[in-house]
């Protein structure tokens, strides 16, 4: 993502996933995540705190695996970009949303533990032959090494 538009938030999830199906049967994760930032008054000495809300979509594999894994109150971190979607509303006034694109979410393990349980490689084309199957994007090549080549440098 060498567009400039990356963006990392922590915090809590707000409502369970919503997870529902494209009419081509693509998963698509909706929820919400809260973001708690602190910080002290120079002034009074005193802590003060504000709370930013952001919706978060998820698609594919990983949007089913944060319907089956993630629930309202879970500490999450997420990775992905903004975008900006417009629409008109059935009255003809002009609404839009900035949405966090999920690249990645995961379980914040500061104040918790998680259970870590690989799925089967699903691949639309893959008739249960194994390893015919190309990677996807940003997963590990079935060499290991995380998709780097030996001796080449992960960033």
């Amino acid at each position: 993502m060498a567009n400039g538009n990356n963006v990392t938030v922590v915090g809590n999830v707000t409502r369970d996933p919503e997870l529902r199906f494209t009419a081509t049967g693509q998963a698509k994760a909706n929820f919400g995540i809260a973001v708690n930032r602190r910080w002290q008054n120079r002034q009074t000495q005193e802590w003060e705190e504000a709370t930013s809300f952001f919706n978060v979509v998820a698609w594919g594999d990983m949007g089913e695996n944060i319907g089956e894994s993630i629930q309202k109150g879970a500490r999450v971190l997420v990775t992905g970009r903004l975008e900006q979607r417009s629409w008109e509303t059935e009255q003809g006034e002009k609404r839009s949303i900035i949405e966090i694109v999920a690249d990645e979410v995961g379980p914040s393990l500061r104040w918790a533990t998680a259970e870590i349980k690989k799925n089967d490689r699903r691949s639309p084309g893959d008739g249960g032959g194994g390893g015919a199957s190309r990677p996807v994007a940003n997963e590990p090549s079935d060499g290991g090494g995380g998709g780097y080549e030996y001796g080449e440098e992960p960033f």
